[in-house]
């Protein structure tokens, strides 16, 4: 991670009042992004939604759900001038230590294998892929699937 990310970007949880411009952001980075619905429902649910912010602007977003001694980490995005900047490694770093605080024995994820960038982050933070999910994802010609990312906490 660069410092001057480190330096200049800080963590704080997402309100109602952030969502137009996280979807902003989903819509840019994600040709099949979440809803406004979901990240709302996401808040109610009373999930961990974090916000990286730099100055006046969101740079990035996340939400990790935590039950049964086991974190989800459901999205985590970074808008596209933040990307390749340290950020997202942190911001990984970030929901482990939250998965952490919150006793988790384990975090899983999803991600596309099409996404080579986002499966080299994971891997480089400790994940390890541990199964398939068929057709999980859409995609323009149909479905694709998930690669399933486990890290072990313990």
């Amino acid at each position: 991670m660069s410092a001057p990310v480190a330096n200049s970007v800080a963590y704080r949880r997402m309100t109602e009042a952030d969502i137009e411009a996280v979807v902003a952001i989903e819509n840019i980075v994600h040709a099949h992004p979440w809803t406004a619905g979901n990240f709302k429902d996401s808040l109610a649910a009373g999930y961990e939604c974090w916000i990286a912010w730099h100055g006046s602007q969101v740079a990035g977003y996340g939400v990790l759900m935590v039950a049964a001694g086991e974190g989800h980490l459901l999205n985590l995005s970074v808008a596209a001038q933040w990307q390749r900047k340290g950020l997202g490694s942190d911001f990984t770093r970030f929901f482990i230590k939250l998965g952490r605080d919150y006793d988790a024995a384990r975090i899983y994820l999803e991600v596309r294998p099409s996404n080579a960038a986002a499966r080299a982050l994971y891997a480089g933070n400790g994940f390890a892929e541990v199964g398939t999910r068929r057709d999980y994802y859409p995609a323009a010609d149909g479905r694709e699937d998930a690669l399933i990312m486990e890290l072990n906490l313990k």
